[in-house]
């Protein structure tokens, strides 16, 4: 178990017994979808004394810190008593859940909608509480967690103003883009200059679904059943034909939930580039190789053999997607990842901490301090 950081930073607050909280907006509360109930002791049963040596490193990790909930709170951005599940976060319950779970760092991220910010104002001021939020956490427990930078992406120029600062000033491990901005996919143009930075930065991009633009609603099923899978699909998408991944080949871009169904669909996608798509065989088969992929649902026996089959384990990343599941959720999920015959030990070393610690130099160079 790791001990370390148990002491609350100033500033991290805890939802407490009422769990206040969270977040406005049908844009927020679809965005995060429904998490599954708790259950602490299953999580401790299900992964503790399993992990690999070291702790494992989560990157599909969210966190709500008390400045960044004060904040949007009081911009309306979010409503007391109607807390999506990814942001009903409390430090505690999350190092515990981190400890069930031989844990040792989560990178912690906050995926609110980019339509939350319409108003550029808004956009600037809450992008730097965000970040640095999630910068105070990470000097106040500098081996249990890291960020990737909120960056508001319906204003390109405060994007890079804040990439920048985040990067430089704050020690981000890399940045957070929601798969789509009001419907615009990471391949648009409008998107280029901030693409050509992060290039040149040789920066990580941790990509985050979203709600469907203009979709109805499917009656029963919660958006990130399927609607969050597929937005992550279409983002990737959007970059293949775009060409982006192949001009700026020194970003490393992070596909949550497994890439989607982007791993599932590589046939279809092939036989559409011999009839008339922008883009080869070749072209696709190169992005697969490039991007990384976290853990965060599913982890089973349906999904492994296609992700390995596209990518191989050494672009697979451990993640979780907490607080959006819950404790039990978390358990489950990790004790079914150390029982996947398909990953070898040296398989699973790398796919729980190894791969995460080659990828995010900021903090591995944290965590030989």
């Amino acid at each position: 178990m790791h001990s370390e950081g148990r002491d609350r930073p100033s500033g991290a607050g805890t939802s407490g017994p009422s769990r206040r909280g969270l977040m406005r907006t049908a844009a927020l509360g679809a965005a995060v979808g429904m998490a599954g109930a708790a259950g602490l002791g299953a999580a401790k049963t299900a992964a503790a004394g399993n992990g690999p040596r070291g702790g494992r490193i989560d990157v599909h990790h969210h966190v709500l810190p008390r400045k960044m909930r004060d904040w949007a709170v009081e911009h309306g951005l979010l409503v007391p008593g109607h807390t999506p599940p990814w942001a009903d976060w409390d430090l505690e319950r999350t190092l515990d859940q981190m400890d069930a779970n031989d844990t040792a760092v989560g990178v912690g991220s906050a995926p609110a909608p980019s339509t939350g910010f319409w108003d550029r104002g808004l956009a600037i001021e809450g992008a730097r509480v965000f970040n640095e939020s999630m910068a105070d956490l990470v000097r106040d427990h500098p081996t249990r967690f890291g960020f990737f930078a909120y960056l508001p992406l319906l204003h390109v120029d405060v994007a890079l103003q804040e990439a920048a600062y985040a990067l430089d000033e704050l020690g981000a491990d890399g940045v957070l883009m929601m798969a789509n901005s009001d419907g615009t996919y990471l391949g648009d143009p409008r998107f280029e200059p901030l693409f050509a930075e992060l290039d040149r930065r040789a920066a990580v991009v941790f990509t985050h679904p979203s709600e469907l633009a203009g979709a109805k609603p499917l009656p029963g099923i919660e958006p990130w059943v399927a609607d969050f899978m597929l937005d992550t699909t279409r983002t990737a998408l959007s970059l293949i034909s775009a060409g982006t991944l192949d001009r700026h080949k020194r970003v490393s871009v992070i596909l949550p939930h497994a890439g989607g169904f982007l791993p599932y669909i590589g046939g279809r996608v092939e036989a559409a580039s011999r009839n008339g798509m922008r883009w080869s065989d070749d072209a696709f088969r190169r992005a697969m190789r490039r991007f990384y992929y976290d853990t965060a649902m599913p982890p089973t026996p349906y999904a492994t053999p296609s992700l390995l089959a596209a990518a191989g384990h050494r672009h697979l990343l451990y993640g979780t997607d907490w607080p959006q599941f819950a404790e039990d959720e978390v358990g489950r999920m990790t004790r079914s990842l150390d029982r996947d015959p398909l990953l070898d030990p040296g398989a699973q070393a790398d796919v729980a901490r190894e791969n995460a610690l080659r990828l995010l130099p900021t903090l591995a160079r944290r965590l030989r301090r």
